[in-house]
């Protein structure tokens, strides 16, 4: 848009980003800093947390990490580049992430919520803590395709991130191990939690219409064996039944080279899925419908699909097209809208 039709559209009244001061939409102001807090009805975090105490300063120091180019080769792509708030912490359109120089890889990014509840990650898990998660993309191919040494040198040599690592760890010295406990003080903190599901669990005043309590009674009954409340995932791996795609991705077969474990990947959250399109670790679903009609309809049998995906010897989960909008509805009930604007979590808090 050129400043002519930027002018255009603030005087014709159409609210744009900056266009008003007296935008009505406003996001609340961030709440004060308390550290990492259990929310109400979660179970206890798996994160060692007395490992790592997550302090203001630690949180700030991460999130600036985050959001940092120079932790790639070129200094132009942040893990933020692929990891969009507004997205849910994924790369929003992108059936599988584009990296460093637009490489593509092979998989949907992750969204990145409520990770102090998981003790593996990646789709595959073949990463076993979150201070060492970061590693893997910094140093991959086709995401940022940098080394540590270089990512330690550019940072001891850029202000003010000598003078940032001192107030959090008491010396100048930027190490590999510093530099991954700060990322992982704004991960963990980066809780969703404020969903409308969240609210009628809490008993805070809204409550489900009948559609949405339809829809969360065939939740119970057809998905929360592996989408388990209320994280909306077990954390295991699971072979859903897709087709191999043209890559052949085995899923966790290569971390675990047991057989049992081909084209099994890790069972995602089912929180804020408004956000998170595309679906599946390669992205190939475009929409909630296309989900529900592969687990009505298109579940490929094969040695390692789940059990749990075959009813007398027939694979998929039995869903009539009303069942399916129920269900839809009630996953709307998931989206934490609050999430994705909490400027805490977001680049321009720097």
């Amino acid at each position: 848009m050129n400043i002519l039709q930027w002018m255009i559209f603030c005087c014709l009244g159409i609210l744009l980003p900056g266009c008003s001061k007296d935008d009505p939409v406003k996001d609340p102001p961030p709440p004060p800093f308390t550290g990492f807090e259990v929310p109400a009805g979660f179970p206890a975090a798996a994160y060692k947390l007395a490992n790592n105490n997550v302090t203001a300063e630690g949180f700030e120091l991460g999130r600036k990490l985050f959001y940092e180019p120079r932790l790639s080769r070129n200094n132009t792509i942040s893990c933020g580049s692929c990891h969009l708030q507004s997205a849910a912490f994924t790369h929003h359109g992108h059936d599988v992430s584009h990296g460093i120089d637009d490489r593509l890889g092979s998989r949907n990014s992750p969204p990145i919520m409520n990770l102090a509840w998981n003790t593996t990650f990646m789709w595959d898990g073949g990463v076993f803590d979150l201070d060492l998660q970061p590693v893997v993309p910094i140093t991959n191919f086709v995401e940022m395709d940098e080394t540590m040494g270089n990512v330690l040198i550019k940072l001891r040599n850029t202000n003010p991130y000598p003078a940032l690592f001192k107030k959090v760890f008491g010396s100048e010295e930027i190490t590999t191990a510093r530099m991954m406990k700060a990322m992982s003080q704004f991960m963990v903190m980066v809780v969703s939690d404020q969903s409308k599901y969240d609210s009628v669990m809490r008993k805070q005043g809204p409550t489900f219409t009948p559609e949405e309590q339809k829809g969360y009674a065939l939740f119970q009954q057809k998905c929360n064996s592996c989408h388990t409340e209320p994280l909306f995932t077990d954390h295991s791996f699971r072979n859903n039944g897709l087709t191999p795609g043209p890559n052949n991705d085995e899923g966790r077969y290569p971390i675990t080279l047991n057989p049992a474990d081909r084209y099994k990947f890790k069972v995602p959250s089912l929180r804020n899925l408004a956000y998170t399109a595309p679906y599946m670790h390669d992205g190939r679903l475009y929409s909630l419908s296309g989900v529900l009609q592969h687990y009505a309809a298109e579940v490929t049998d094969m040695p390692t699909l789940d059990p749990l995906l075959k009813t007398n010897g027939k694979p998929g989960i039995a869903l009539t097209a009303e069942e399916q909008q129920q269900l839809l509805a009630f996953l709307n009930t998931l989206n934490d809208r609050q999430f994705i604007r909490d400027k805490r979590f977001s680049e321009e808090a720097q």
